[in-house]
């Protein structure tokens, strides 16, 4: 702010010394522009007077208002015997206004048109040479055209700043926003995936008891329980890591979370309400970690939601593709896009962090169609 405001008045002092040289070359040069038999040393002393004032519009528009003083103080000390300047006195007191009008605080702006006409009047009623009918329409219009100027210029300055202000609150609301919406959504997964956990330590309780009874009567019984207590204790631990990693107050639930084998259910229950779905799933298909397969399912059952919501598509197509690193989702429409009623939900926002979580990406594209693409890791079973 200091280096701005040092800036300021560095310009306005330029601009005084610019009008100040021009209104002095006016009176001494002289030019036809001057007119009356007035002093040529009382016009350079409001010329200098005026500018010094002048120097202030910005910085201290106060103290510059007094400037329109000048005149008619030295019009009172000399009896009223001035020069009428064209540089000297109408074009500083156009700058004046101008900047007043552009740039005062508040009412001041509008107090310093006032003062303007009133000075104008006083100069009317005792300078004969203004009142002339051209002389009338020049002076009055000028000054009008430039506190028109400035005061449309601050209006539309006004108006920008608020609508800076507007915009950056709405892209706080919006941060804001989608920041709950991660936060929701990370605690909603954060709960699925205690109950995968849940599930799995209770697999490994289980067997765990079986292979303690039948250890000695039944080796290999036990050897097979000891092998599954491993294999889910792994995949446990994966899915552990991820959940303390949401750092989400998490509660349990009482039904098994769904996977892909859901998915002909799921399939099922859009077709019901109307769209017509192709499915399609290549490759070798392996066993997938809970938590990812869970995570494909509600990828693909967010995306249809999305169809049914935002699109106006009869058909959609769903494809998975089981390779050996990835598990490639692509859900897709072909109809034209329509406004969704009610609020808008998080859909996105979760499918990318569910995508995220493990390793993958998700990317959406809306021409044409609607579709949505998944990459997911594969991780061995």
């Amino acid at each position: 702010m200091e280096r701005s405001a040092r800036r300021e008045q560095v310009q306005d002092v330029g601009v005084a010394v610019l009008v100040a040289v021009l209104g002095l070359v006016e009176v001494w040069l002289p030019m036809e522009s001057v007119m009356g038999s007035g002093s040529p040393v009382v016009s350079t002393i409001g010329i200098v007077a005026f500018a010094a004032l002048l120097s202030q519009r910005r910085i201290r528009p106060r103290l510059a208002l007094g400037a329109l003083a000048t005149w008619p103080v030295l019009g009172v000390l000399t009896g009223g015997s001035l020069q009428v300047l064209f540089l000297g006195q109408l074009m500083p007191m156009l700058v004046l206004v101008y900047s007043l009008a552009r740039h005062a605080p508040g009412r001041l702006r509008w107090l310093s048109a006032v003062a303007a006409a009133a000075v104008i009047v006083v100069a009317d009623l005792f300078l004969p040479l203004l009142r002339d009918p051209g002389e009338l329409v020049f002076h009055w219009g000028a000054v009008t055209l430039a506190f028109l100027c400035g005061h449309g210029l601050r209006v539309s300055a006004d108006r920008a700043a608020a609508a800076a202000v507007r915009a950056h609150q709405a892209e706080t609301e919006a941060k804001e926003a989608a920041a709950a919406a991660v936060a929701e959504e990370r605690a909603r997964i954060a709960r699925e995936l205690h109950d995968i956990v849940a599930h799995a330590v209770g697999v490994i309780v289980v067997q765990a008891g079986a292979a303690e009874q039948l250890v000695e009567d039944d080796p290999a019984f036990a050897r097979r329980a000891l092998g599954t207590i491993r294999s889910t204790g792994s995949s446990a631990l994966t899915e552990m890591r991820r959940m303390v990693h949401m750092l989400r107050e998490l509660e349990p639930a009482l039904t098994p979370q769904p996977g892909v084998d859901a998915l002909p259910e799921l399939l099922g229950a859009v077709r019901e309400s109307g769209l017509e779905i192709d499915v399609e799933m290549t490759g070798e298909r392996t066993p997938l970690a809970a938590g990812l397969d869970l995570t494909a399912f509600r990828i693909v059952q967010e995306a249809l939601t999305n169809v049914r919501r935002h699109s106006a598509a009869e058909k959609a197509r769903v494809v998975l593709h089981f390779g050996e690193e990835h598990l490639r989702i692509r859900v897709s429409d072909d109809g034209p896009a329509r406004p969704a009623d009610g609020e808008p939900g998080h859909g996105l926002v979760g499918m990318r962090e569910r995508a995220a979580i493990f390793g993958g990406s998700l990317t959406v594209t809306s021409a044409p169609g609607f579709t949505v693409e998944a990459v997911l890791p594969v991780e061995g079973a």
